[in-house]
C-alpha cells in the first residue's frame, strides 16, 4: 500500500490594515515643520555671522607702510579678542584707529610698551638701551628721535620705516585705539598665511 504524500500550503496571512486617520494631520503639520526649520536655519546663520564679526575683523592693506611684510591690496583677518586675553607685545602687528582721525584704520607693528624708552638714530631702533634685531624692515630708518612711552599707550612703527605715517611722526597710540591683532592673510590666494609677528625679548 503506497503512502499518500502531500504538502500543506499555509494559509496566507490577512493583509495588514494601515490606518489613514493621521495622514491629514501629518500633511497639515509638514508645511509648519518646514517653515520652522527655515526660521531656525536663518537664526543660526545670523548668530554665526554675528559671532564671526564680533571675534574677527577684515582689513584691506592700503599703502606701502608695512612692506616688505604686508603689501597693498592684501586682505587680513584680525583677532579682536586677543588683547582681552593677553596684553599686546613688542613685535605684534596690529590694526588701530588713527588717533588724529578715528575714521581711518592703520596697520602697524608695536615697538614700545608703556614705560619703554625708545631711541632711533644711526639707522637703529633701541628699546631701553637694547638695539632691536629687525629682519622684517625694508630699510633702516633715516630719522632720529627719543621718546618715553606713557602709561596705557604704545609706540608703533611701519616696517617700511622711511615711508610710514606712525608714532615717530604723530606720537603715541592710546590702548583704547587698538582694534585687534593681525591673524591671517586671506587674499590674494598666493599670499595666504598667518600674519608674521616677531617677538622682541627685552627685560
Amino acid at each position: 500500500m503506497l503512502a499518500e504524500s502531500y504538502s500543506q500550503t499555509p494559509m496566507a496571512a490577512p493583509p495588514t490594515l494601515i490606518s489613514t486617520e493621521t495622514a491629514p494631520i501629518e500633511r497639515a503639520q509638514r508645511p509648519e515643520f518646514l517653515a520652522r526649520e527655515i526660521v531656525e536655519t536663518i537664526i543660526l546663520t545670523l548668530f554665526i555671522f554675528w559671532m564671526v564679526n564680533t571675534v574677527t575683523g577684515r582689513f584691506r592693506i592700503e599703502g606701502h607702510s608695512m612692506e616688505p611684510t604686508l603689501h597693498e591690496g592684501q586682505y587680513v583677518l584680525i583677532n579682536k579678542l586677543s588683547y582681552y586675553l593677553d596684553e599686546p607685545q613688542r613685535g605684534d602687528i596690529i590694526v588701530l584707529k588713527f588717533p588724529n582721525d578715528e575714521s581711518r584704520d592703520f596697520i602697524k607693528r608695536i615697538i614700545g610698551l608703556p614705560g619703554d624708552h625708545i631711541e632711533i638714530g644711526d639707522g637703529q631702533v633701541k628699546v631701553n638701551g637694547v638695539t632691536l634685531n629687525e629682519p622684517y624692515i625694508k630699510a633702516p630708518p633715516n630719522y632720529s628721535g627719543s621718546w618715553i612711552v606713557p602709561a596705557d599707550n604704545f609706540f608703533v612703527l611701519g616696517d617700511n620705516r622711511n615711508n610710514s605715517h606712525d608714532s615717530h611722526s604723530w606720537s603715541f597710540l592710546p590702548r583704547r585705539d587698538v582694534l585687534g591683532k593681525g591673524w591671517l592673510i586671506y587674499w590674494g590666494p598666493s599670499d595666504w598665511g598667518l600674519v608674521p609677528h616677531y617677538a622682541h625679548l627685552i627685560s
